[in-house]
This record gives C-alpha cells, structure tokens and sequence, in this order.
C-alpha cells in the first residue's frame, strides 16, 4: 500500500452515509471513505450474516466488536475476536466472511 495525497483528516464514521449490502444470509452495512486508490470502511455485519460471493480483495481488517468467521477457498477457517485483525494481499487466498452474533470491523483496502 502507498499513501499519498492524502491530507491529515478526521473521520466521523457516524456522519459517513451508510450503504446496505444483503449477504446470501443477513447484510452489512458499509460507511466509506475513499482516498485516492485506498478505501477505508467501518463495516456492520448482522447476526447470521453470510457473504454472498468469495472476495480476491486484499484487506487489512481489524474486528472492533463481535465475532467474524472467515472461510478461505482451501477450506481453512478463522475465528476473530475484538482487538483482532488479518490481512491478505490481492488475488492471494479467496476468502468469505460470516458472523453468528454479528461483527463491527474496521478495514483497509
């Protein structure tokens, strides 16, 4: 990742529009920030939430509250908790999230 052009700025996510995005099971719900090439979101994911497609995406993502599983296409799976984070570069591991509980994360892409 290369930062530039970006001005010192503060972000009021609860100021930031939300947008839906249905799963196969349950929604998230998206606030982002787009600076130059780098997005940056606080993402909601509703108790039994289910990604409906496997992301290619490279992200670095931190779980702020709740519980996210991720499944990737080999057939691994790894349980977040709070304070925890993964992160995985374009086009390497195909990967799907889901959350019994529901899950608040941070994520950089």
């Amino acid at each position: 990742m290369h930062l530039t052009d970006i001005p010192f700025g503060v972000t009021t996510w609860a100021d930031v529009p939300a947008t839906d995005h249905p799963g196969e099971r349950g929604a998230a719900t998206w606030r982002t920030r787009q600076f130059g090439a780098v997005r940056v979101r606080m993402v909601e994911y509703s108790a039994g939430y289910l990604a409906d497609h496997w992301c290619e995406k490279g992200h670095v993502l931190l779980v702020l509250a709740g519980q996210l599983d991720t499944e990737l296409a080999d057939g691994r799976t790894f349980t977040l908790r709070p304070g925890e984070s993964y992160q995985v570069a374009d086009h390497a591991e195909a990967h799907r999230s889901s959350t019994a509980v529901g899950a608040t994360l941070f994520i950089v892409d």
